[in-house]
């Protein structure tokens, strides 16, 4: 990346006023959990979303991006934002969403770059719209807290973008360093930041498939899980008891299956807690394998590509488990590897993977703890 201001100038022939920034993330454990009011525990990748600002006295709102479209720049007037289906749409989401809460939004010129790839499962949106949501929180003066910034965000993808993601990534994106891990209740928002253990570290490996939120895969499983929910007589699936098999086995295929998954996934939440907290690695591992068989064939949202990286990375000896990260249907892995080991098993696994044909992983992340 540029120095920060250069990249800036260059565009809009003036310099930034206001740098924000905020990180992707990598869900440890706790997979489509969030949107049916459930636990979650990511923890924040080193990759991050920089924004420049600089306000305008106009009206006018310029946006461009290095990341998308060739370097596109776009524009819109405040107060007129609507959905285009283009990338614009994240910004204009921040905009309506703080007009909405009877916020003024003047002008302004914003410069974004990012290292988040984009469809890795990463929460590459996530990561935009809340350096977004702080650099215009600094650039207005505004008195609202990070757990509000999140809020907005997820505002603005949901509400306005139309991606039907719950609240975990705009939490770990507002919320989340490298050296914690987020226990979220996605139900209120409470948090709690658990350590993550000395003697081990974090490999999170892309795999080349990309995948898209408001796609209708996505879209399809949040519904499951709504229609599960309401066969169960309970608001949202979180308020069913793990010890509740029969009732859930009742249900008609599919929604057996989401249902089992998601109530299952919040239990392995609370387990990898608990080892968390006990330096258990063996136990997070087995919990990591068995998050990502529930994801393959209860939630069905894994895909060869994704399953050949995990069982890869399985086979390595000094790894404790690895799953799937993310909403699936591509996107990244996460394994958790004895410490010193990352590089080798990552360099190891993407190896492998490259042996079938148009294949091509990379490693993103080789240890999150220093």
């Amino acid at each position: 990346m540029k120095e920060r201001g250069q990249g800036f100038e260059a565009v809009f022939g003036r310099r930034a006023k206001l740098l924000a920034e905020a990180p992707g993330r990598v869900n440890l454990i706790g997979e489509h959990t969030d949107y049916s009011g459930g636990y979650v525990l990511p923890t924040a990748i080193p990759q991050k979303t920089h924004v420049e600002l600089a306000p305008r006295d106009d009206g006018l709102i310029q946006v461009a991006t290095t990341n998308l479209d060739g370097g596109a720049q776009l524009s819109f007037r405040a107060g007129e934002e609507s959905r285009r289906g283009l990338w614009l749409d994240y910004v204009q989401g921040i905009t309506a969403v703080l007009r909405g809460r009877g916020v003024s939004v003047p002008g302004f010129d914003a410069r974004i770059e990012s290292t988040v790839p984009l469809g890795s499962g990463l929460s590459s949106s996530a990561s935009l719209l809340v350096a977004l949501a702080r650099g215009l929180r600094a650039m207005l003066g505004l008195s609202i807290d990070d757990v509000e910034i999140a809020r907005i965000a997820h505002a603005a993808e949901h509400d306005f973008v139309g991606a039907p993601v719950g609240t975990m990534d705009q939490m770990a994106a507002s919320l989340a360093d490298e050296n914690t891990a987020l226990f979220i209740d996605t139900r209120t928002l409470a948090f709690e930041r658990i350590p993550l253990p000395a003697e081990a570290e974090l490999l999170v490996i892309n795999s080349g498939v990309a995948h898209q939120h408001a796609s209708g895969d996505y879209k399809t499983r949040r519904a499951e899980c709504e229609r599960a929910a309401a066969a169960l007589g309970v608001p949202q699936l979180r308020d069913v008891d793990a010890a509740a098999e029969q009732r859930i086995a009742s249900l008609p295929a599919p929604l057996d299956r989401r249902a089992r998954h998601v109530v299952t996934e919040n239990a392995r939440v609370l387990a990898a807690v608990a080892a968390l907290r006990a330096g258990d690695l063996a136990r997070l591992g087995q919990l990591f394998d068995a998050s990502h068989r529930s994801m393959r064939d209860d939630f069905e949202v894994s895909v060869p590509e994704v399953d050949a990286l995990v069982e890869s990375a399985r086979a390595q000896p000094d790894v404790f488990g690895a799953r799937l990260t993310g909403g699936g249907f591509g996107g990244s892995i996460v394994a958790l590897v004895k410490r010193g080991c990352a590089a080798r098993v990552g360099q190891a696994v993407v190896d492998a993977y490259a042996r079938v044909p148009n294949r091509r992983a990379t490693v993103l992340v080789g240890g999150l703890v220093s």
